[in-house]
């Protein structure tokens, strides 16, 4: 495990593999007001690294020492409970979203799933720890994707009675977007957005929540066929 010195917002990176770590590091340190104020390769270290440098997100693979299983998503539930105000980020190869799920299963606050051959793209990279790091969520656009292709192709998916702007829109919300993040996206005022989330949430027998982080959890566990918990918020 290696100190770096901290400025602006801290991080810890968390990769095994030496070179994709330090061309994390390098790409870190390309944004303003990120730095990373510490980096390790293992479960233990990151641990250790986060009690240690008490940092504001964490950025971690997703597979590590000891067991290369999980050890991102395990130790991001950890957090959750010992560092709740801590960040998190995790970097994965895996578009299967049932990953997504289960990061996700004690909250959506602070937490984000990010493709990993996406990391290079600095202006997402900064995004997503950024929006960690401020308390909200984010999941990459990919894996939405595939949860919403999914349940489009069921048989006698809900998402049919949706106009082909509304399912843009709930697209976009389930990735953490705000209505405003989401006006610009699409082209559209910010009131559009919210009438076209009221028509979905109704279409779909949602209840409508305008916090964030309650609604990304509404949209994914619809998305997945699943019961939303009023535990994960």
């Amino acid at each position: 495990m290696s100190g770096l010195r901290p400025s602006g917002l801290r991080l810890v990176v968390a990769e095994d593999n030496l070179l994709v770590r330090e061309g994390i590091l390098r790409l870190v340190a390309e944004i303003d007001g990120l730095e990373a104020c510490a980096s390790c390769s293992t479960y233990d270290e990151l641990v250790e690294a986060v009690d240690r440098y008490a940092p504001d997100v964490v950025l971690t693979d997703i597979r590590m020492p000891p067991t290369h299983r999980d050890e991102g998503i395990r130790a991001a539930r950890a957090f959750r409970a010992s560092h709740p105000d801590l960040g998190v980020v995790v970097l994965s190869q895996f578009l299967d979203p049932a990953y997504v799920l289960t990061l996700l299963e004690d909250g959506t606050k602070g937490r984000g799933y990010l493709l990993k051959d996406r990391v290079d793209e600095v202006d997402r990279l900064a995004h997503a720890i950024r929006t960690v790091g401020t308390g909200g969520s984010f999941i990459d656009d990919e894996v939405v994707e595939v949860l919403v292709r999914s349940r489009t192709r069921a048989v006698d998916s809900p998402l049919e009675g949706l106009t082909t702007r509304e399912l843009d829109v709930l697209t976009e919300m389930a990735t953490g977007a705000t209505n405003s993040a989401i006006a610009e996206a699409l082209g559209v005022s910010e009131h559009s957005v919210e009438k076209h989330a009221s028509a979905i949430f109704a279409k779909l027998g949602l209840t409508e929540d305008v916090e964030i982080n309650r609604r990304v959890t509404a949209v994914l566990m619809f998305l997945a066929g699943r019961p939303a918990s009023s535990e994960m918020a």
